[in-house]
């Protein structure tokens, strides 16, 4: 008696389907069905069925419906879109799409195809009239999607995407950025098909193994590519390596990962002992096996000959786990030269692997390899950035008296340092000063001019150097060290013989938009002395919620030899507040408008009257955020200073 077919299984098994269908049930609101053929036009005409799909069940307002938004309804299409040209592009064959809405609200997206490997069309088949859709890959899916996989089955392969219902995905997507990573479901017999004395490839997984090689390995490995590709964790690339290997490679498998610093110490000449090597992951068909494969496993590393070899090498079965019969093989991972763990693949019941399988494990060893060597660079400048960016900015906000103050601080790049900048600190005799400035580009460029500007700005105010001083000091200060690099490049050039330094081409001019000001309290409000370098004017906010400019527009530092710069000076008094911020405030886009057309920016502080410092910063950021569709694209900086 054949095998009882899964809920899932029975989905897809359709014949004679009519070009769409459309269904509601007690388990599933609703459901669409469709069968495409696989060329060009496949995409668009899922997409269509999707709409309409969409649109009837809205109209019969049947459950999950009321959670159905635009933006929503947006992402599906998108989803089915990608689903189906990649089955198009790397099947070829007729495609099955189901999209069905669970009453939650959720959405179910399914493209199947019958199976992996696409072949070369000739002439009289081709249509070569139809123009080509390629998508963007299943790293968009991951994008759009609360979780996503693909399920391989005899004959075909499943790409699915589950959608949340709008407004469910917030919670769990808050603090992260990572995309989501994908699954792999392989239905595959649990027990070995071979005898144990068996020549590898024979007997009925031999069988198995053979018409599965010959029509899915190329899209396998195109799929596990696309799965690995983007991740930013190692340990998340070990995860999906398990699921990857088990059970359609191996009945079980190992992931080792190595601190690479240790080179080829990593391993030790000592039997059963690795330095600086840790067991990430471990994978079985069987999941009661995983706990003991994992003992054993952690008992017996592997001991890699050649450290940088890739290739397969054997590895003691680990029979206290598994029983007496079956063959293991450890594969390097190596990547840029440099080692960085190894995989370890187990089948039961088996003297040894086809030379197909051993072949297609080490094509996948290197994409697992060269998955960890990527995740682990990330992780290695995310950590330089964050340091970097600890480093630039202040430790502490210093506390004036008789002044409430309120910051709000988002670089537009988490991984790297940001161009803008701010500092609120102490500079005696009853002095505290305030900068907020933004550095022409971003990253290390941006870091050098933070990394000098803000140090000067504090050993400047300490030496009692008044508003104006300070910033023509700090203005000479970045063209001599723009001078300085361009002298240090023309030598260098020079000194190798290499051609002279085109116009534009050498290091360049460092500029730096700035608004610094000194406070002064006394009995009843503040006495402040400001001056704007090129940068957004600060705005005072009285009581009664007038708003007005108190700098006037000067030059940015670092482009103007022998620049001179004025400050003014005016009292902040009790229940007055000063507005300061970047151009990412004021030059936030939505489509062609920016934050500040029509002094936009003045009008939401007005907006603010009566608020305290705190609730001001965050009503500024909020507007801010709500001014477009997309987050912002620029860092973003205000500092709200109120006298009490």
């Amino acid at each position: 008696m054949g095998a009882i077919p899964t809920q899932r299984e029975t989905a897809f098994r359709t014949s004679g389907a009519p070009a769409y269908t459309a269904e509601a049930s007690a388990q599933e609101c609703a459901r669409a069905h469709v069968v495409l053929l696989g060329s060009s036009l496949a995409p668009g005409a899922a997409r269509a069925m999707v709409r309409a799909a969409l649109a009837d069940w809205s109209a019969r307002a049947l459950p999950g419906t009321e959670h159905l938004t635009e933006h929503r309804a947006t992402d599906v299409l998108v989803v089915v879109s990608e689903l189906v040209t990649n089955a198009v592009v790397h099947a070829g064959t007729d495609v099955e799409v189901t999209c069905r809405m669970e009453e939650s609200g959720t959405l179910v997206v399914e493209a199947t195809d019958h199976h992996p490997s696409r072949a070369p069309r000739g002439g009289d088949h081709g249509t070569p009239q139809d123009p080509a859709e390629y998508g963007r890959g299943l790293r968009l899916v991951a994008a759009l999607s609360e979780a996503w996989g693909i399920t391989y089955r005899p004959g075909t392969k499943t790409v699915w995407a589950r959608l949340p219902a709008a407004g469910t995905e917030a919670a769990a997507d808050a603090g992260s950025d990572t995309v989501t990573a994908g699954r792999i479901e392989v239905y595959a017999p649990d027990e070995a098909l071979e005898s144990p004395d068996a020549a590898p490839g024979t007997g009925l997984r031999g069988l198995r193994d053979r018409e599965w090689l010959g029509r899915g390995a190329l899209s396998f490995l195109a799929e596990a590519s696309d799965l690995l590709a983007g991740q930013l964790d190692e340990d998340l690339v070990a995860s999906l390596t398990g699921q990857l290997v088990v059970p359609r490679l191996a009945d079980w498998c190992g992931v080792w990962l190595e601190d690479e610093s240790l080179g080829r110490g990593a391993w030790s000449d000592d039997p059963g002992t690795a330095v600086g090597a840790r067991l990430a992951r471990v994978w079985h068909a069987g999941e009661g096996h995983i706990d003991e494969l994992r003992l054993a496993l952690e008992k017996d590393p592997p001991r890699a000959r050649d450290p940088w070899r890739s290739g397969p090498v054997g590895h003691p079965w680990p029979a206290e786990a598994l029983g007496p019969h079956g063959a293991a093989l450890a594969y390097r991972l190596v990547a840029g030269g440099r080692p960085l763990g190894t995989l370890v693949i187990g089948r039961a019941g088996t003297a040894g692997f086809p030379d197909e399988i051993t072949g297609l494990v080490e094509d996948l060893s290197r994409r697992v390899a060269l998955a960890i060597g990527a995740a682990r660079q990330y992780a290695r400048q995310a950590t330089i950035s964050a340091v970097l960016q600890r480093g630039l900015l202040p430790g502490a906000v210093a506390e004036i008296p008789g002044v409430r103050s309120a910051l709000v601080y988002e670089p537009c790049d988490k991984g790297g340092p940001s161009g803008d900048f701010y500092d609120l600190f102490p500079a005696g005799d009853g002095r505290w000063c305030f900068a907020v400035g933004d550095v022409q580009g971003k990253g290390p460029e941006a870091a050098v001019v933070i990394g000098l500007a803000r140090p000067w700005l504090r050993l400047l105010a300490r030496e009692q150097y008044g508003v104006p001083d300070v910033l023509d000091r700090l203005n000479q200060l970045l063209l001599d060290d723009a001078t300085e690099a361009a002298d240090a490049a023309a030598r260098a050039l020079v000194a190798v013989g290499g051609p002279p330094v085109a116009p534009g081409d050498g290091p360049q001019t460092r500029f730096l938009s700035l608004l610094y000001g000194e406070l002064e309290p006394f009995e009843g409000g503040v006495r402040c002395t400001l001056a704007s370098a090129g940068h957004p004017l600060p705005l005072l906010l009285g009581p009664d919620g007038a708003v007005r400019a108190v700098a006037a527009p000067q030059t940015l530092l670092g482009v103007v030899e022998d620049a001179t710069y004025a400050s003014e000076t005016f009292e902040l008094r009790s229940g007055e507040t000063l507005l300061c911020v970047t151009d990412g405030v004021t030059e936030r886009r939505s489509g062609s408008r920016q934050f500040d057309d029509g002094d936009g920016l003045a009008a939401a502080l007005a907006g603010c009257a009566g608020l305290d410092a705190e609730l001001v910063a965050e009503r500024i950021r909020r507007l801010v955020h709500e001014f477009g569709p997309r987050p912002p694209e620029d860092d973003l900086a205000l500092l709200v200073l109120q006298a009490e």
